[in-house]
């Protein structure tokens, strides 16, 4: 990476747009120049990069001119809005948002998977849903490897994916024990709707508004962008997803059928223990497994809980956790980038 960018990180202010942050230090991403951008309310304020003060700017049309890499974390309207203006002004962005993953011409990309698809860009990319990174991470190399025919994914999700507001709101809910029924809830399920429910002490099937077939957005979301990423639209994907009271890192149990006959367990770990981005931690003897206390703040997707369905020869189960605000956000995003970059794409 011999030549430097000029990067724009939109949403500086964010929970994933400070782990952007974080990560362009943390891998020496070639900046030559950087700037900050957020909500008018945030214009003006004071940020702090690589022992520098920058002023946060004001996200508009304009703020993008001469920009090389933008980096979109700021809701989806705001990518719907500015997206499409800053690559008018010459600018590859990468949003984290759900605005244009499911849109035919946009590439949904998880470098590991399918780095190739970036070839196919017209200036737009977009990073995938936490909870579906995580899993097609660590069911691609299995899917190579023996072929894959079905998907059945529950989550145990961290309030850190409803943002800041559902952080603070798990801390101090977690200070009334005892009382947690009568909380004023404000935010879960989801912050918009009527009728709130408390986090701390309690799990929530719910994550975004149902749809009218029964499934959750976000269980949609899980289901569309498995496929799309691994160019597999007949594959049969299943999802539940729940919010549990953990501030950061998502656990998946993940059902999966082969198709190839005579796969072991052995064959299944050895696969994954090769797999770049995996690191498999499964030990049930010693209690080795992975947990997503464990996996805050690392790169890698950690797989344990190996096992063969008992039922069904070609079946095995997986439990599955990542950091959600790391490979399911930040460190996606700027893989993407450098991935890029390495293939002389930018």
């Amino acid at each position: 990476m011999s030549k430097s960018y000029i990067v724009a990180v939109v949403g500086a202010t964010g929970a994933v747009g400070e782990k952007m942050m974080d990560q362009l230090v943390k891998r020496n991403f070639p900046i030559k120049q950087i700037k900050f951008l957020a909500s008018k309310r945030s214009a003006g304020k004071i940020i702090e990069f690589k022992g520098q003060s920058y002023t946060i700017e004001e996200a508009t049309p304009e703020a993008f001119d001469g920009v090389e890499i933008a980096l979109f974390s700021a809701g989806g309207s705001v990518s719907k809005a500015l997206a499409p203006e800053a690559v008018k002004r010459g600018a590859v962005v990468i949003d984290n948002t759900s605005a244009f993953r499911m849109e035919n011409d946009i590439p949904l990309v998880v470098p590991e998977v399918n780095r190739q698809d970036l070839k196919t860009h017209s200036g737009i990319i977009a990073n995938p849903n936490c909870s579906t990174i995580q899993m097609v991470c660590a069911l691609n190399p299995i899917r190579d490897a023996f072929g894959l025919n079905q998907v059945i994914v529950s989550t145990y999700q961290a309030v850190s994916g409803a943002g800041a507001i559902a952080i603070n709101e798990l801390e101090a809910q977690s200070g009334t024990f005892g009382e947690t029924r009568n909380v004023n809830a404000q935010v879960l399920p989801v912050k918009n709707s009527e009728i709130h429910y408390p986090i701390a002490f309690n799990v929530i099937p719910q994550i975004d508004v149902f749809d009218d077939n029964g499934y959750t957005l976000e269980e949609m979301k899980m289901i569309n962008e498995t496929k799309k990423i691994l160019h597999m639209p007949s594959l049969s994907v299943a999802a539940t997803c729940v919010r549990l009271p953990v501030v950061s890192g998502h656990s998946e149990s993940v059902y999966i059928e082969v198709d190839k006959e005579g796969v072991t367990v052995s064959d299944i770990r050895s696969i994954l223990d090769s797999a770049k981005g995996i690191k498999v931690l499964d030990n049930p003897a010693k209690q080795e497994y992975p947990m997503p206390l464990f996996a805050e703040g690392e790169d890698d997707v950690f797989v344990g809980r190996i096992r063969r369905d008992l039922s069904n020869d070609k079946g095995f189960h997986l439990w599955i956790v990542a950091d959600n605000l790391l490979k399911g956000a930040a460190l996606n995003s700027i893989q993407i980038a450098e991935a890029l970059i390495e293939d002389g794409i930018l």
